[in-house]
């Protein structure tokens, strides 16, 4: 019933306001969006929306790269952005000064505007690695250092009882990850993207790379410990040279705003989101996993008044 009055009021409310979007005395004079690097999701599918935004809003909307999750937090804390793409593990982390965040504190001037589409955990080996625990002492790159991925695989690997000692750990980001994987210097990365990501599906093609699965138990306990992940499966041939289905976990891309957003800017460029679901998806594929229905659920923290006057008519 809930999901069935979100996709209502979200379709009542766009008839409603038609092409009135915003007041233009209400317009911010720009919009900053912090995305993600330039090899993954975040950047394609924010560069995207921001295209998209510009036209419609008719505002500079500036597109600001980084280290992903954690950084994307630490910009809107220090007013350097406005909206930012971030997991949702990291949003509850941040929102309540837990983990990563716990020198800074909570921090809780921003909100969330809408879920976007499942952030799968992907560990990517050479084709002699048969599982997670064949990584030992394997040289492992896991992301940027305090990124989302790091945290990400080090839960993972501590489902499976292993840490940092057991393998060759490397810092690195995830375009870096993918050059540094092809001139051998690696064994394995982590990444948590969309899926497919393209760099990966330019490795699996010659056939000598296999994704790891999270075993069943294993997954069962990373969610009973960590209830921000869902089990997922990366169906066979989502991948070129990946003929088997992947069994892992995943956690959610959330779009999120700055409480200095007005209630009008939030609930207009939901619309505009929403509206160019099909647009943003010749580019970023995972804008096809936008949909009203899914966008409230699995979010840790409240909605911006805008997003509640967006997908409920509050």
């Amino acid at each position: 019933m809930r999901k069935t009055l979100v996709v209502l009021s979200a379709l009542l409310f766009a008839l409603l306001i038609g092409n009135k979007l915003f007041n233009k005395t209400e317009l911010p004079s720009r919009l900053r969006i912090a995305t993600g690097g330039e090899s993954g999701v975040y950047y394609a599918y924010g560069n995207a929306f921001a295209g998209i935004l510009e036209k419609r809003m008719n505002i500079p909307v500036i597109t600001i790269p980084s280290g992903g999750s954690v950084e994307n937090i630490h910009l809107l804390r220090n007013g350097r952005a406005d909206i930012a793409f971030v997991q949702n593990d990291i949003m509850i982390y941040a929102y309540e000064g837990i983990n990563i965040f716990s020198t800074e504190g909570p921090f809780k001037d921003f909100s969330a505007a809408s879920g976007l589409y499942p952030e799968i955990c992907q560990i990517v080996a050479r084709r002699d690695i048969d599982g997670i625990p064949e990584l030992k002492g394997k040289r492992v790159s896991v992301g940027d250092e305090g990124s989302g991925t790091e945290l990400n695989a080090l839960q993972i690997l501590g489902a499976y009882g292993m840490s940092y000692a057991d393998i060759d750990v490397d810092h690195l980001s995830f375009g870096a990850s993918v050059s540094a994987f092809k001139e051998g210097k690696i064994d394995a990365f982590f990444c948590t993207a969309g899926v497919p990501t393209p760099a990966i599906s330019d490795l699996t093609a010659d056939g000598q790379v296999r994704l790891l699965s999270v075993g069943d138990a294993h997954a069962r306990s990373l969610i009973s410990q960590y209830p921000f992940y869902s089990r997922q499966t990366i169906p066979r041939d989502t991948y070129p040279g990946v003929d088997d289905e992947t069994k892992t976990v995943a956690v959610k891309a959330v779009l999120v705003v700055s409480n200095g957003l007005s209630e009008q800017v939030v609930s207009g460029l939901l619309k505009i989101l929403f509206e160019a679901r099909e647009e943003i998806a010749k580019t970023s594929a995972d804008a096809d996993n936008l949909a009203p229905e899914s966008a409230v659920d699995g979010l840790p923290i409240p909605l911006h008044r805008g997003a509640e006057k967006y997908f409920f008519g509050n």
